[in-house]
Order: C-alpha cells, then sequence, then structure tokens
C-alpha cells in the first residue's frame, strides 16, 4: 500500500493511501490533537475526483475538532474518506487494508462509523488497527451512535424553538426533515411522538415511503423541502446546502439538523443573520454521537447513563453560542467557531 503525506497549513496530518490490490484510495486528516486524539467517522462515497475527497475530508476533520472541543469530548478532531461506491467496492480485503492505513497514524487518528459505513465493516478494520470504536455493544462498544446523534439533534431543536418562539415544546410545530437515513429517521420518530407535524424528504423513495406508514410523516419532493413554510428545517444528509440559491428559498425561522458542514461557506451564517433565521451550528447540536462514543474513553469503560448526562447538556452548549452572538453582532456559526477555538487553545 502506498501512503503519502500531503502538506496542508493548519493541519497535523493528511495522508492518503492506494492499494491496488484491494482497490483501497482513501485520505485520512487529523486537524488536531491539541485535546486529545483525533476522533471521527469513517465515510464511504463516491467523490468525483480526489480533490472532492480531499475537500470534505478537511472540512469535516475541522469540524471535528471544534465539536469534540464544544462538547468536552477530551478529544481532537480527524476524519477519514474512502472513495468509491459501496454496492461496488466494499470487500474483506479492502477494510483491512484501511485498517492497516489508520494503523500508520499510530493511534493519532481513532475511527468510527459514518456514511455508507456500518459496524460490520468497522469491525473487520478493527482486525488490522485497534484504533477503533463505535463498535456494537457485545464487543464492548458503545453501538450504532445514530440514535444518540438523533436524540441530541432532539434537544436542540427544542432549544432553538425556546430561543426564537418563546416556547420549546414541539407540539403543533411543523418540522422539516431533509435526509431520513439512520439519524434523521430517528429524529422524525421523536418529533411525531412529540406531536410535531413533520415533512420529509429523501433521495431513496423506498426508505422515505417506510417512514410514511410507520410515523405518518409528510412526503416532500427533495427539491421543494427547503422552501417549505415550517418553523424549523432540519438538514439530516449531506452537507454545503446552505448557499446563496437555498437561501433566497427559506421561509423557516430556524435551521437545525444533525448534517455536517450545513453552510457552503462562513458567509452563508451571516445571511442567515441577516435574514432573521436562527441557526443552531452543526457540530453542537450534532454532537450526541461522538459524544457517546466518546464514553468509551472514560475510566472505567463506556456507561451510557454518563453519556446521556453529556448530551443533554447540548442544549446548554447551543445557548452558550447564541448568546455570544448576540453579545458580539456576529453569526451563530462565527460564535461557535469562535467559542471551539477558545477552547482548544487553552489545552495548548
Amino acid at each position: 500500500m502506498d501512503i503519502t503525506d500531503l502538506q496542508v497549513e493548519g493541519y497535523e496530518r493528511v495522508a492518503k493511501a492506494h492499494d491496488p490490490e484491494s482497490g483501497l484510495r482513501a485520505i485520512i486528516s487529523v486537524h488536531s490533537t491539541a485535546l486529545g486524539p483525533a476522533l471521527g467517522g469513517m465515510r464511504m462515497w463516491p467523490y468525483a475526483s480526489e480533490e472532492e475527497a480531499l475537500t470534505d475530508a478537511l472540512r469535516l476533520s475541522k469540524g471535528m475538532t471544534y465539536k469534540s472541543a464544544v462538547a468536552h469530548t477530551m478529544l481532537g478532531g480527524g476524519k477519514s474518506v474512502i472513495i468509491g461506491a459501496p454496492l461496488k467496492i466494499k470487500s474483506e480485503a479492502l477494510f483491512l487494508a484501511m485498517g492497516r492505513f489508520i494503523d500508520a497514524f499510530e493511534g493519532r487518528y481513532i475511527t468510527a462509523e459514518d456514511v455508507n459505513i456500518k459496524i460490520p465493516d468497522l469491525e473487520i478494520v478493527r482486525r488490522a488497527t485497534k484504533h477503533v470504536t463505535g463498535l456494537s455493544r457485545e464487543d464492548g462498544g458503545s453501538g450504532n451512535p445514530s440514535p444518540y446523534t438523533a436524540y441530541g439533534v432532539y434537544l436542540g431543536i427544542r432549544a432553538a424553538l425556546g430561543w426564537k418562539c418563546g416556547d420549546d415544546n414541539v407540539t403543533g410545530r411543523r418540522v422539516a426533515v431533509q435526509g431520513v437515513g439512520a439519524v434523521g429517521s430517528e429524529l422524525c420518530r421523536r418529533l411525531r411522538e412529540g406531536g410535531a407535524k413533520v415533512f420529509a424528504s429523501d433521495q431513496k423513495a423506498d426508505r422515505l415511503r417506510a417512514l410514511v406508514e410507520e410515523i405518518g410523516v409528510e412526503a416532500v419532493d427533495k427539491d421543494e423541502i427547503l422552501a417549505l413554510d415550517v418553523e424549523v428545517i432540519a438538514p439530516c444528509a449531506l452537507g454545503a446546502i446552505i448557499d446563496d440559491a437555498s437561501i433566497e428559498k427559506l421561509r423557516c425561522q430556524i435551521i437545525a439538523g444533525s448534517a455536517n458542514n450545513v453552510l457552503l461557506e462562513p458567509r452563508h451564517g451571516t445571511m442567515l443573520k441577516e435574514r432573521g433565521v436562527l441557526y443552531a451550528p452543526d457540530y453542537v447540536i450534532n454532537a450526541g454521537g461522538i459524544i457517546n462514543v466518546a464514553a468509551e474513553f472514560a475510566p472505567g469503560g463506556y456507561q451510557e447513563d454518563e453519556a446521556i448526562r453529556r448530551i443533554e447538556r447540548i442544549p446548554q452548549a447551543l445557548k452558550e453560542v447564541w448568546t455570544i452572538a448576540e453579545q458580539e453582532g456576529i453569526s451563530a456559526s462565527e460564535a461557535a467557531d469562535h467559542l471551539a477555538r477558545r477552547i482548544v487553545a487553552q489545552k495548548v
């Protein structure tokens, strides 16, 4: 396997790997280990180019540094991406090669689940490196992080409603969930249980149809979801959906979801502020999963009660960010970055 280090300013180590035998093409980005080992999920996606994959890895790993900082997990930020379509390239050999690539970081990077990567995949990776978290409870891990991410987002939506509308009750509120995968579907269930009217979209029609039948969400075309007249839009798919064009369509009061890197560019956070849309910064509201996985590193091992207690601090973290934004006259996304950088700097 060929591993090549890439020089990227502001990042501790970024490397790409190519393993001809298994077909692996992957990138690992470690943004910072100032607070501890860099923890971040492994993502598999059919990127159009290596440059696109690198951009994603860099954005995501930096976001993980900030996410872990604000959530006080005592971990740093990293991410790994595998280039390719899951149905075409997944194999035992590929994940063993990925494990060897991760092991070459000598513990500075620890991986976990992310888009298109499941626990069985990680179990293969674990055979080549010990630096894997989020495995099944039977293997001593914390299990699937998605329900914990969804719980944190649900609490964050309630906090946003309380901040913006004066009442954090979701009963009767209209919420549009973009993407009903592992996290989005669980968020829909929580919202429906709370009495919210939920609109949802997804690229996979069968997945969306199943949720319509199960809990009574209202299916919406994926090209229309962001323009709905609702209190909350919850992006729960891929990032970079808030841009010049989508902001012009918005009729919501709040954007709060589980997707990473929701803003295409930092200036879009300012544009949301100018339009009076309250933004729950992605890496603050979606930290539930990483908080749960980080609990595996606690003295004495993983304890779900302690993880839940930490996840339930997410509303407090969001309110701190919104307070900073108001006091300094800046966007919520800028305020979150200021807070995260301050926390990291204190440990350097």
